[in-house]
């Protein structure tokens, strides 16, 4: 089995999902499971969804329904361009949208975390469902498969940790690896699902259902790991608008170099750092049963783009620049100017894990304890308020992290080049400044 992930650049048009169908037609159909993200930018469409309805402010109800039509017509106009007009997919994704609707009806939850993952993991299967329709429309033989019966997670929402045990069994049962016809498995990455005893709180009427979760933003990568994993699969190729895995992102450099081969390892410091091409949690499982991960374009498919596998460490090596804008540099200190000892920086680290603030950079004196951050659940204020009364704290917003592995000294000066640099801090291969 080879497993491929299309992100949501891939399928952000009736034209990106044409050429999927080209890539899958060029690799060839047998054995082939395809996990896709939702289409373009719509993750962050329906985050809108979500925020309109879940906080309930001046003319919300109107910021509702604008912001559900916005989707609805983004999806609408791909499968008009798509389909012919009396084609069943309209009806397939009209009825997925009244599901939405009856969710939003029925909902008692005030968990933001629980509303999030049922509504915006639409995303995923509205995409899913549009892509299966066109490959069946052309004549390639697919089955469409709900990941959330595969994948089985705890209720941690938006970042749910997976149940191995119970995931592996049911994917092993559900997918056939023995297909003699060409046919290929389209499934939902970042979703899964969760089984709650009690739900009177959430779903009038409900005692006992089954929820969806989210395993965290960029998950759908997460997924193929997953997959292939749970498949003992021959590769995983992740297909995006890029040539492979750079050695900076593009948007913030001029000048870029394509890595041809990471190891496991490498792979993930650069994911530990922050590199967006690669999810955190993906290379793990892959490394665990020597699963190769390719990394290749979906725009030029002669490129054979990036390899992730054991054996050679990076190549070319060349400095890597990985970049974290919007960080947030948090300096501790005792009230009574006293040492920040175990203690002091454990209770620290407590609140952090609390609010779920991302650490991306520490550092440590006798009398302070810094550490960048990142915001991602918008907690920081109530970590803030938290923490004020116990602690003298300094604020730093909107810094800028950036990490460079296998740095040399041409490296670190272009960095110093972008700011003042409000820490430093490096080891034999990685250098990390904070820009102002």
């Amino acid at each position: 089995m080879r497993i491929f992930k299309f992100g949501g650049a891939s399928v952000k048009d009736a034209d990106g999902v044409k050429n999927v169908a080209r890539v899958l037609r060029s690799q060839g159909l047998n054995n082939v499971l395809v996990v896709i993200s939702a289409m373009g930018k719509m993750t962050n469409a329906f985050e809108e969804i979500i925020n309109a309805y879940f906080y309930q402010q001046e003319n919300s109800e109107d910021n509702l329904k604008e912001a559900i039509s916005f989707v609805e017509d983004f999806h609408h106009e791909i499968i008009t361009d798509l389909f012919e007009e009396n084609h069943e997919i309209f009806n397939k994704v009209d009825f997925l949208f009244a599901k939405l609707s009856g969710f939003m009806i029925q909902n008692n939850s005030k968990n933001y975390n629980y509303v999030y993952d049922q509504i915006v993991g639409f995303g995923e299967l509205l995409s899913t469902h549009i892509v299966s329709a066109y490959l069946s429309e052309i004549d390639i033989k697919n089955q469409w498969i709900d990941v959330r019966e595969c994948i089985k997670t705890d209720a941690n929402f938006r970042d749910a940790k997976i149940n191995w045990e119970l995931t592996s069994q049911n994917i092993t049962q559900k997918i056939n690896k023995n297909i003699s016809e060409k046919t290929i498995y389209i499934t939902q990455g970042f979703l899964g699902s969760t089984s709650l005893k009690i739900a009177s709180d959430i779903v009038e009427g409900n005692q006992n259902f089954t929820a969806t979760t989210t395993l965290g933003r960029e998950g759908s990568d997460y997924t193929a790991g997953v997959f292939a994993y749970c498949l003992n699969a021959q590769s995983v190729t992740i297909w995006k608008d890029v040539a492979g895995v750079l050695n900076a992102d593009p948007r913030v450099f001029s000048k870029t170099t394509l890595l041809h081969e990471i190891s496991y390892t490498e792979a993930i410091e650069m994911a530990f750092y922050g590199a967006s091409v690669i999810h955190p949690k993906t290379i793990q499982p892959l490394e665990q049963k020597n699963i190769p991960l390719f990394v290749r374009s979906f725009e030029d498919i002669s490129n054979k783009g990036t390899c992730v596998g054991k054996g050679t460490k990076i190549n070319p090596e060349i400095p890597c620049f990985i970049v974290k804008k919007n960080q947030i540099l948090v300096s501790i200190s005792a009230k009574d100017f006293s040492f920040m000892v175990e203690s002091n920086i454990s209770h620290v680290f407590e609140k952090l894990d609390e609010y779920q603030l991302k650490v991306n950079l520490i550092q440590n004196s006798a009398i302070s304890f810094s550490v960048c951050i990142e915001d991602k659940y918008n907690t920081f204020d109530s970590f803030y308020q938290d923490l004020k009364s116990t602690f003298i704290i300094k604020v730093y917003k909107d810094v800028t992290l950036y990490t460079i592995r296998h740095f040399d000294e041409k490296a670190l000066q272009k960095i110093r080049e972008k700011g003042t640099a409000i820490i430093r801090q490096i080891n034999t291969e990685t250098a990390q400044l904070l820009i102002q």
